[in-house]
């Protein structure tokens, strides 16, 4: 492969890494403009960030066999234009409901690219090469989560928050254009037969869908119903994919392996307990403390920033010491970071919210990449790919658990009010729920992180 190529394909998954958290860090700090602008409730505006992970959860994993089975450059391509013309899509929304849908379609989109994307990196550059390669895809990942806040607080308010979309459009034109000259195939694909797992893939999706819709609609009957057929519907998934022969969750990989699974279940629940800080905190900052969108992500950028600056390091630090511990300390400053936030009031200040969200952003670099290196170190070679997808799928899982708790809180609290409607003592009262919730939440991350047990074959 040509060296220009090579660049090419690095530029366009690393482009598409930092625009997906981009996005989410951006479009956080707009909300309350969003709210505004579109008349929504609160939880139609948590909506906005939820349809977009919902999108993503639901085809991360199926769209990683069908990467492995058929094209994953095909695959890629589609993901960008879909990325591309939703992102137009939500520039133009005449309404709170089209945006909703059109971030469920980017979410898609970024599950095409994202799950893709890694496996092109391996497949074009030379084994010598990967993982520096690697390396920038991850670091242009936490440059999209620490620059999404400042950089989306000052588009919204000099251009308006639709102009953050009008550059997702530009940025995936250009890529897309890109892939189109350089993303070809050098070898035929040779298709398998096996057929793929339509069932649990409709299980999955339908039960995932579920539990999301039905977090938004409790208390109402038709909520709870739907919390109880997700969950009946997603123990039967279970089941049934660790009975065939070719499923789309290797499920003896959490069954055989406890350091895959321990490390696993320390991923969800560190981005369970940590994903609704910058959501919450863009609201408090904004309507408690009276800030401007800018303002408000200068602030929420010192927790993005310490993971983007200290990651790489502790990452190879982990190489030469046991994981594990690096993995619990981060989980526990994290943990205790939460409850520090549960009990904000009004009358904090500034110095004392960026000092904690420095300290969580430290634990969570001390937690990140030991962690992921302890995922990837537990299974051999074959599993890789599988590995690498239950990986990232247990962020987004995370997340979407983060926000249907969140849903949930604003249903129960809120009603059909908009944020900027309720009073100042009520979402302060749901706020510090929503954290003390999240701290008790980290609790079991700190004990799975430490019991996981040692990390074999490392060199001494």
């Amino acid at each position: 492969m040509e060296k220009r190529e090579e660049l090419s394909i690095l530029w366009m998954v690393s482009a598409t890494s930092f625009m997906g958290t981009f996005l989410i860090s951006a479009v956080n700090i707009a909300l309350p403009t969003i709210e505004r602008n579109l008349s929504l409730t609160a939880i139609e505006l948590s909506w906005i960030i939820t349809s977009f992970i919902l999108g993503t959860a639901l085809f991360m994993l199926p769209a990683g066999t069908w990467g492995d089975r058929n094209d994953n450059r095909k695959l890629f391509k589609w993901g960008l234009l879909l990325f591309t013309l939703s992102s137009l899509l939500c520039y133009v929304a005449p309404d709170g409901y089209w945006l909703i849908a059109g971030r469920f379609v980017q979410g898609v989109g970024a599950a095409f690219t994202g799950t893709t994307g890694q496996a092109l990196l391996v497949a074009s550059f030379p084994t010598h090469k990967r993982g520096q390669v690697l390396g920038i895809s991850v670091s242009s990942v936490y440059a999209g989560l620490a620059l999404g806040p400042l950089v989306g607080g000052i588009l919204t308010i000099h251009t308006g928050w639709r102009s953050l979309f009008l550059i997702a459009a530009i940025f995936g034109t250009f890529t897309l254009l890109i892939s189109l000259r350089f993303l070809r195939n050098h070898e035929k694909k040779v298709r398998t037969h096996t057929s793929g797992d339509h069932l649990g893939t409709i299980l999955f999706m339908t039960g995932l869908s579920a539990l999301v819709f039905g977090s938004s609609l409790i208390p109402s009957p038709l909520g709870w119903t739907l919390m109880g057929a997700a969950i009946l519907l997603l123990l039967l998934f279970w089941q049934m994919e660790s009975r065939i022969d070719h499923p789309l969750l290797d499920t003896r990989l959490f069954t055989r392996n406890r350091l895959f699974t321990y490390s696993s279940l320390s991923a969800l629940i560190n981005y369970t307990a940590t994903f609704a800080i910058v959501f919450f905190l863009s609201l408090y900052l904004q309507k408690i403390q009276g800030l401007s969108p800018r303002d408000a992500g200068a602030i929420i950028v010192a927790q993005p920033l310490m993971m983007a600056l200290f990651s790489p390091m502790v990452g190879k630090l982990s190489d030469k010491i046991q994981p594990r511990y690096f993995a619990t300390v981060g989980m526990a400053m994290c943990t205790s970071g939460l409850g520090m936030l549960a009990f904000l009031s009004p009358a904090t200040s500034i110095g004392w919210i960026v000092a904690i969200l420095i300290w969580v952003g430290l634990g969570f670099a001390l937690f990140s990449s030991p962690n992921m290196n302890t995922i990837m170190s537990s299974v051999e070679r074959p599993q890789y790919g599988q590995a690498s997808g239950i990986a990232a799928s247990m962020r987004v899982f995370g997340q979407i658990i983060s926000m249907s708790i969140i849903t949930f809180l604003f249903s129960m609290n809120f009603g059909d009010s908009s944020v900027e409607a309720v009073s100042n003592h009520v979402f302060m009262d749901v706020m510090q729920w929503g954290f003390l919730i999240f701290t008790v939440i980290g609790l079991p991350g700190i004990y799975f992180s430490f019991n996981r047990g040692n990390m074999k074959n490392k060199e001494r």
